[in-house]
């Protein structure tokens, strides 16, 4: 069964699912497949579909990979470079209250990664370390079109994910538990997918981004 949405609110509601995901109730394999098949159409360089998609749903896989997640987690703290280590304070009691919520929502998908029905770890041909700019954006286009492809579809089909990035920092571990051939595909992420509590997500505030329209110049 899919969700009645129009265009545009599949394309508005299609949000990161963490706390609203279901882990008591499975996730039938083909719906998943289904949803990837949908994945497929979506463009990619010179349509060569260089793109793998390794599906966990074994227990005690999903608890190794799961643990790999958190271990990234420990690199990423300890990073003094990583991203937002240095952020000014939040400007006031709403930043400063929105960024708390985003936070505990984020704790909540690391302690509870093992508990979703599906994890998926898509891939891309080829390395990225020293590559040109017009490299990495041309493998990460032909990429990432399809994984929102994904997510839009697994919103249709009522469940969601989360695009987590965590487990990058050990990449090669990963490699090594689900048998990815390391030196030839680059991963993209470690997505959990379940279905959701249920289907009524709203749109976000993205005000911000209207300061951020520009035409003919910066």
């Amino acid at each position: 069964m899919t969700l009645d949405l129009s265009c545009a609110e599949l394309l508005t509601t299609t949000r990161s699912v963490r706390k609203r995901l279901d882990f008591t109730r499975p996730v039938e394999r083909s719906v998943v497949e289904d949803c990837l098949r949908q994945a497929f159409q979506a463009p990619n360089g010179s349509n060569q579909q260089t793109w793998n998609w390794v599906l966990v749903d074994d227990p005690e896989k999903r608890r190794q990979v799961a643990d790999i997640y958190r271990g990234g987690l420990a690199d990423h703290l300890a990073n003094p470079n990583r991203p937002g280590a240095r952020n000014a304070p939040p400007a006031d009691d709403a930043a400063a209250a929105a960024i708390g919520r985003m936070s505990a929502s984020v704790m909540y998908l690391i302690e509870h990664m093992q508990d979703a029905p599906v994890l998926l770890v898509p891939t891309t041909a080829g390395r990225l370390e020293g590559s040109s700019v017009f490299h990495q954006a041309s493998v990460w286009g032909s990429i990432l079109p399809a994984v929102w492809n994904l997510m839009l579809s697994l919103r249709l089909h009522g469940l969601g994910s989360a695009w987590t990035t965590l487990s990058l920092y050990r990449e090669q571990e990963m490699a090594e538990l689900l048998g990815i051939p390391f030196a030839d595909n680059t991963q993209a992420g470690l997505f959990p997918i379940a279905y959701t509590i249920g289907t009524d997500f709203r749109l976000a505030d993205r005000s911000r981004s209207e300061a951020a329209i520009r035409w003919n110049h910066w």
